[in-house]
């Protein structure tokens, strides 16, 4: 077989601001229509079928919001020496570096195959070498050698770069008190724990020139055209105002300069259970200037500072009051050390470089700590099963209670003994929390909400889920309890497809829940258990999943606060049918549960909470620890896995300075004429992009596949034969003289009430499409840079070589009218274009749903939707795409019927009499579907 030449990657991708080079122009459409299926693409200038649609009018983005910042610390910029500058002027120029200087890597290509090799794919170091071996046979003869000789130097090289160089240190901590014979072992030993600067680490963070753009100086406060307050990244909350308006009262120096709060984060991680139960105990470190965004994303927004001791020791004495309190003192003590590099500028100005270019005079300050509750408790010395932000009784968390604090803690330490601390107050006597011992600090104030562990894992998974089962068991005993969990699982089974809907074939009854496993059962949940227990079940659960989406919001206004508290209150009032259902006999004095009495106070203090959840954490576990150190000998693999840190740092601190400088533009084969167009067969493989994040700044519309379906008639008679629907051209007719009625500002009655002669008829081309693309901003959900969201809406007779799948859709009745109300649902049957009077109108058929009633399900809040019938056949219809809004997701009502053993997701839609309108499919939805 003859050897193909090689092609080099230099064809870039034609939408602005993507960085990606392809090797053939049959690469680039691809990427196209995956990656940036949004991006609306003018038609051929000589016309084309495949081209033959329009694009809708825009959707408007929210209204605009006004921004108040903090009048007195506010950002100024000033220079390197912390002298302030004129108003508008510009950042002080970077100290000029060659543009061609890729110290300590030898050029452009050495640099991007040490990043492929080590952080990319993370090869192994034999591997590294047989490549470097082989790569130097090729060139034998040729006068060159690779970049590297060997794994070794590739990693001194990287060693040797000192962009995001930050060094690890170490301390070692040992008991300080009296030490008998037989005293146990971690009396004995020295407990070391490893960390790096963290000033160094903020400046690099607030420098970073990629959140150029996303990035607070200041405190701000966001208030819609309404005057009404919107909390979304941390800086609008009221906690960096007041700390604020403290600096400036401390200090009328302060005024300019910028508060920047230090956000922390520790969670114990297991790397390896069958080989011995390895633990590790990562401390990450934040800022609140970033925005929200950058903290969820993997964009360097979380670093990780330290790895704290684990201190263990015999079964005999692991429960013993000294050890506990050693290993409390141990956390607390390692905390304090490690930030004792910035306590001096917590009241004295650090002169900081931001992204942006500007110095800035900047105090910091402790922020927010995301934890978990156990973490929650050791980090503020209380006692477990008692609130860690206020004093209501162990016993009966949701009565009474007030605030802790510092000062109250103190206070009762004077005044009790040990075992008052501990039994009345919830206090673990003779230990103050790490913030004591800093400025403007109280850990009871700065604990996070943990929406992943509080929430998801917490209320949901192991408290309502797990007492649904314990119900059913408890009156329909263990056989009938397992037959109605089993049709349970059938019915979340059959939940008709959605983009990023996870599938639960087999039920939910696998062994080890994720925190992914619970976001997804939320979905599709509630519809799945409505028959079989009492209806204040269903509501509880509803009223907790209302709170849960509105919490779980990137923007939260004051309307959704209120919201929250009439959703926490539902709550409270339903969920004793537990208790009197022999559930809960003991109530419900469970800490997780109560953490919900305390978000609405939370959101104003710090923002959103999802840019503050552990999910954080524990997704850069992956990261910093896990891939660490598998890369590992496993032989005291920490000090390897501090390597490896380092040198991922240092790899992404070169890339953001060498792209800064324009370094990597471009393809690494510039020198090189693009080749060639080479002609590709068709690819129609865009229908398997699912829909995700958008980046691009543009306004929402619906747009259709780039693809027709090939090999089908495109004569509206023949296509109307092959379809197997005989109306087809009378509906395309009645659909042209409404979009002609509309187009002249006329009014008409209803159009299937107009005389078929009075209306066009068709002759043109009928092209069928097997998808559409709806863009919107849904900030919510795993939007891109601006709030971006597109999903994929499909209309095949076959996916994936399986059955139809016809997805269902909202679209827009009266704009008028909030939530659900102002909309219709309907199910796609086909996506097509027709082109008439030189107009091309990109439209779909569709058959329609009827609401069933005037208001949502009392009990699921969710409203009922049956499918329209006339004469045993459904009602169709053409439609613009331009009234539909996005997709819709419905959810089969069983009622207390079960589903057949076998039945199909793909038949739910022809199976179901009646539907839910699931508004818990995603975040947006839920805003629109109430």
């Amino acid at each position: 077989m003859p050897r193909q030449t090689f092609r080099p990657r230099n064809i870039p991708c034609s939408v602005t601001g993507c960085e990606r080079f392809f090797t053939n122009r049959a690469g680039v459409s691809n990427h196209i229509r995956t990656s940036h299926a949004n991006v609306p693409q003018f038609p051929d200038p000589e016309g084309g079928e495949l081209e033959d649609f329009c694009h809708p009018d825009p959707v408007d983005h929210p209204s605009r919001e006004q921004i108040r910042f903090h009048p007195v610390l506010n950002g100024r910029p000033c220079d390197a020496h912390g002298e302030y500058l004129p108003d508008g002027a510009p950042p002080p120029l970077p100290k000029e570096k060659a543009t061609d200087n890729f110290f300590p890597y030898m050029d452009r290509n050495a640099f991007e195959l040490a990043d492929l090799l080590y952080r990319r794919d993370q090869m192994a170091n034999p591997k590294i070498n047989d490549l470097l071996q082989i790569w130097a046979a090729t060139l034998r003869g040729a006068d060159r050698e690779p970049p590297f000789d060997s794994a070794n130097d590739l990693h001194s090289t990287i060693d040797a770069t000192l962009l995001g160089d930050v060094p690890w240190q170490s301390f070692s901590i040992t008991y300080n008190g009296d030490v008998g014979e037989d005293a146990p072992s971690w009396q004995t030993k020295s407990f070391h724990v490893h960390f790096r600067d963290p000033r160094v680490i903020l400046h690099n963070q607030v420098g970073n020139s990629d959140f150029a753009g996303e990035i607070d100086v200041a405190p701000k406060q966001v208030t819609d055209n309404d005057g009404k307050r919107r909390f979304q990244d941390f800086m609008s909350g009221n906690y960096p105002w007041r700390q604020c308006d403290t600096l400036a009262q401390e200090d009328p120096n302060n005024a300019g300069a910028t508060f920047c709060p230090i956000i922390l984060g520790s969670d114990k991680t297991t790397v390896s259970v069958g080989t011995g139960h390895t633990e590790y105990y990562p401390l990450y470190i934040s800022n609140g200037l970033i925005h929200n965004n950058v903290r969820r994303a993997h964009r360097n927004g979380v670093t990780l500072l330290a790895f704290l001791a684990i201190p263990k020791t015999d079964r005999e004495h692991h429960d013993s009051e000294e050890f506990r309190k050693f290993r409390r003192q141990l956390f607390h003590g390692s905390i304090r050390e490690i930030l004792q590099s910035v306590l001096p500028y917590m009241t004295t100005p650090d002169i900081v470089r931001f992204a942006d270019g500007h110095f800035r005079r900047t105090l910091y300050g402790l922020g927010p700590y995301i934890a978990d509750y156990p973490e929650q408790v050791l980090t503020s010395c209380v006692v477990q099963g008692w609130c860690a932000k206020c004093n209501a009784l162990h016993n009966n968390l949701d009565g009474e209670g007030g605030r802790r604090s510092h000062d109250l803690t103190l206070a009762l330490m004077d005044a009790m003994g040990s075992q008052v601390l501990w039994d009345e107050y919830g206090i673990v006597d003779g230990i103050m929390p790490f913030t004591h011992y800093f400025p403007r600090a109280d850990i009871h104030e700065l604990l996070a909400p943990d929406l992943l562990h509080q929430l998801i894992k917490g209320v949901f998974k192991d408290h309502l889920v797990t007492w649904v089962n314990e119900y059913l068991e408890l009156t329909y005993g263990s056989a009938g309890a397992a037959r109605i969990m089993a049709d349970i699982d059938r019915r979340i089974a059959a939940a008709p497809p959605f983009p990023n809907l996870r599938r639960f074939p087999e039920g939910r009854g696998f062994k080890q829940w994720t925190g992914d496993d619970s976001k997804a059962l939320m979905k599709v949940y509630l519809p799945a258990i409505v028959g079989y227990v009492p209806p204040q079940m269903v509501r509880t659960i509803a009223a907790f999943m209302e709170f849960c989406y509105l919490v779980r919001r990137s923007v939260i206004d004051e309307d959704d606060l209120v919201a929250i508290d009439d959703a926490l209150a539902t709550f409270h009032r339903e969920r004793v049918i537990f208790e009197h259902e022999g559930v809960r006999p003991d109530g419900f004095s469970l800490p997780r549960q109560h953490s919900m009495v305390h978000y609405r106070h939370l959101i104003q203090e710090f923002g959103a909470p999802n840019g503050l959840c552990s999910s954080i954490t524990e997704s850069k576990h992956i990261k910093a620890v896990k891939e660490p150190w598998r890369r590992s000998n496993r032989y005291e693999a920490l000090g390897q896995m501090l390597i490896t840190n380092q040198r991922l740092d240092k790899l992404a601190a070169a890339r953001v300075d060498f792209k800064a400088r324009g370094m990597l533009d471009g393809s690494l084969f510039l020198h090189l004429p693009p080749p060639l167009p080479i002609q590709i067969a068709p690819n129609n493989n865009d229908d398997d992009d699912d829909g995700g994040a958008v980046d691009d700044d543009i306004l929402g519309e619906v747009t259709l596949a780039r693809k027709a379906v090939p090999k089908l008639p495109r004569n509206i008679y023949m296509l109307a034969q092959t379809l197997s629907i005989p109306r087809f051209p009378e509906l395309v007719s009645r659909f042209l003289y409404e979009q002609h009625q509309r187009h002249l500002g006329l009014p008409f009655d209803d159009v299937d009430e107009v005389p078929l002669d009075e209306c066009p008829i068709y002759v043109g081309k009928v092209l069928l499409y097997p998808s559409a693309v709806a863009t919107f901003y849904a900030p919510s959900d795993k939007s891109g840079t601006y709030g971006m969201y597109h999903e994929r809406i499909r209309a095949v007779q076959s996916w994936r070589k399986g059955p139809r799948r016809q997805d269902c859709v909202f679209v827009e009745h009266d704009s008028g009218l909030p939530g659900f109300r102002g909309l219709h649902a309907a199910r796609v049957l086909h996506f097509l274009s027709l082109r008439h009077n030189g107009i091309h109108y990109p439209c779909a058929l569709v058959t329609w749903f009827s609401v069933v009633g005037d208001e949502p399900c009392s009990d699921t809040g969710m409203w009922i939707v049956r499918p329209d019938i006339i004469r045993s056949q459904p009602v169709m219809s053409i439609i613009h795409l331009d009234t539909i809004l996005r997709g819709a997701h419905l959810m089969g009502i069983a009622g207390k019927d079960r589903v057949p053993l076998h039945f199909r997701h793909t038949d739910t839609l022809d199976g179901f009499k009646f539907f839910y309108v699931n508004k818990y499919i995603d975040y947006h939805a839920h805003e629109i579907a109430y």
